[in-house]
């Protein structure tokens, strides 16, 4: 009899094994989409002299439903100021057309609606899930080095156990107005973010899961 409650029990353990979700502390993977800048060359032209980025990305996965999101990525910022409506102060010398390189490393805090899994354990975690994110970064662009604020939102789908792929978009406020080459042209005093040059990224992305939670409990 003593056998037979070991037996039962030992099941009972591997089942409740089994229906648990097992949860990853980070993910590597790659990104890349369209990029826009906004400045005093495009004030309000949403997806205005598309050009592409791209780069790495991490996340630091605090728990199922919050993230820390790093990237290290490559973009651009390009423009010509003779295409708005705005007319600039005729300065000898100065380049209104600009296609400027851009290098960047961040992080954002991600905040999930539900929390985000397979779907297959007792936890109720969702394979599809939108968030929200707010963070900070650095951005090297035109010999200028400069801090950035990324605001926005995305979605995200568990493609299998261990992979993740998903779309965000962000506009990254920066704290400079030199990242188009067009700096103060009206002699405007600046504030805090007013008169300064941004630039909005929409990445696709794809990851892979790495270092498991709780892995002994699930050996």
């Amino acid at each position: 009899m003593a056998r037979l409650y070991t037996l039962i029990a030992t099941l009972l353990i591997a089942l409740g094994i089994q229906a648990q979700e097992l949860e990853y502390g980070m993910e590597l993977g790659v990104m890349g989409g369209p990029s826009f800048y906004m400045g005093d060359a495009n004030l309000n032209g949403f997806y205005k002299n598309v050009t592409m980025a791209g780069g790495l990305m991490g996340r630091y996965n605090i728990n199922p439903r919050m993230s820390l999101k790093f990237d290290l990525a490559y973009g651009k910022v390009k423009g010509n100021a003779a295409e708005g409506n705005n007319k600039f102060p005729a300065t000898p010398g100065k380049q209104w057309e600009f296609d400027n390189s851009l290098i960047e490393a961040g992080c954002q805090y991600e905040l999930s609606f539900w929390g985000f899994g397979t779907g297959t354990g007792y936890k109720g975690h969702k394979r599809l899930t939108p968030y929200i994110q707010l963070g900070m970064g650095f951005t090297h662009c035109n010999d200028a080095l400069t801090m950035n604020i990324p605001v926005g939102f995305g979605i995200k789908y568990k493609l299998r156990p261990r992979w993740n792929v998903g779309i965000d978009w962000t506009m990254r406020f920066s704290l400079s107005d030199k990242l188009d080459g067009i700096e103060d042209p009206y002699r405007a005093k600046s504030g805090f973010l007013k008169n300064k040059d941004s630039y909005s990224w929409t990445m696709v992305y794809i990851s892979y899961d790495l270092c498991p939670k709780y892995r002994k409990c699930n050996n």
